[in-house]
């Protein structure tokens, strides 16, 4: 018998008349390595500390140039942990002195690595917003997901961070993410920050100025996992029972583009890690790339595009709808 999870993503969005196309670029996500200290249970980019891609120094400076003549207000950079990455702080800094808005995604526990002590007073120098990942309140659940330990130097280091005044001073927002442990949806973002408000804060002091649910993605080293446990076919009728079509004029590849390690681009992080380069063939790379040539461009798409529309949808901003 079929069911909706055999209804392909793109024939889902013919059947309604929906074409995705790309609207004004806003914001360039930069992938500026695989390499990580951690190896979670949940990872799409499949990072660990035995991964070796990163991106060049010539390759950053592709970026920043296109940063330069393009209209995009927002840098996010992610990893892997981008922290690791030696270009890291001149990618940061540059950044910032084009007048674009920094986003860093962390995962915490790279604070407590060797020789990355400055990076609470480097990220509040450099007015960087930052966006850790803390996918439960709980140590139990924590650990399951991103390893033994792992929640203890999370709490420190978001004490650490609380210290030059992130989650606390409105122009130093942090940002925690929440995905779910195994393979349930997210419930809603609202109530499940005021969750994480409560138990952090009476368990750990910790402040912080808003939460992101996201859906794991079945992409690389989720994906091992839900084809080990034979959860495949059932995730994604999961994910596209909760089809939700009020999510579509605000997914975020949109007003996003995506870059990897070697400076290609996507429309989002996620085809980026299936290797669906905008162009296609040989594809497009930063060096190359205009805003224009992103504008109004048709967006890739396949069934993994019902974890971002599933629900309240799910994106690298949090929930897409109330």
């Amino acid at each position: 018998m079929e069911t909706v999870s055999f209804i392909q993503f793109s024939r889902r969005l013919a059947d309604r008349g929906v074409t995705l196309r790309r609207d004004r670029l806003e914001t360039l996500q930069v992938n500026v390595g695989k390499r990580c200290n951690q190896t979670c249970s949940h990872c799409h980019v499949n990072a660990g500390p035995g991964r070796t891609e990163e991106m060049d120094l010539e390759t950053v400076d592709h970026v920043l140039d296109f940063l330069a003549d393009s209209a995009a207000t927002t840098l996010d950079i992610t990893g892997g942990a981008p922290e690791l990455n030696p270009h890291f702080r001149y990618l940061v800094e540059e950044a910032g002195k084009l007048g674009r808005h920094v986003i860093v995604r962390c995962n915490l526990t790279v604070l407590h690595e060797p020789g990355q002590a400055y990076l609470p007073g480097f990220y509040r120098q450099n007015r960087v917003e930052v966006v850790a990942s803390l996918p439960c309140y709980e140590a139990e659940n924590v650990d399951r997901q991103r390893g033994e330990g792992v929640f203890e130097k999370s709490i420190a280091a978001l004490k650490l961070l609380n210290e030059q005044g992130y989650g606390s001073d409105p122009d130093l927002p942090l940002t925690l993410v929440y995905n779910p442990v195994g393979t349930g949806l997210p419930g809603p973002q609202g109530p499940l920050e005021a969750d994480y408000r409560r138990e952090l804060g009476e368990a750990h002091g910790i402040v912080f100025t808003r939460l992101y649910v996201l859906a794991n993605m079945p992409i690389a080293r989720f994906a091992e996992f839900l084809a080990r446990e034979g959860e495949t076919d059932a995730y994604m009728c999961r994910l596209a029972e909760a089809f939700n079509p009020d999510t579509l004029d605000a997914v975020m590849c949109r007003s996003l583009a995506s870059v990897d390690w070697q400076g290609y681009l996507y429309d989002c992080d996620f085809n980026q890690m299936l290797r669906m380069r905008i162009g296609g063939g040989r594809g497009l790379h930063i060096k190359d790339a205009t805003d224009a040539d992103l504008v109004d461009r048709r967006i890739q798409v396949m069934d993994h595009c019902y974890g971002c529309t599933a629900g309240a949808g799910s994106s690298c901003g949090g929930a897409l709808t109330p």
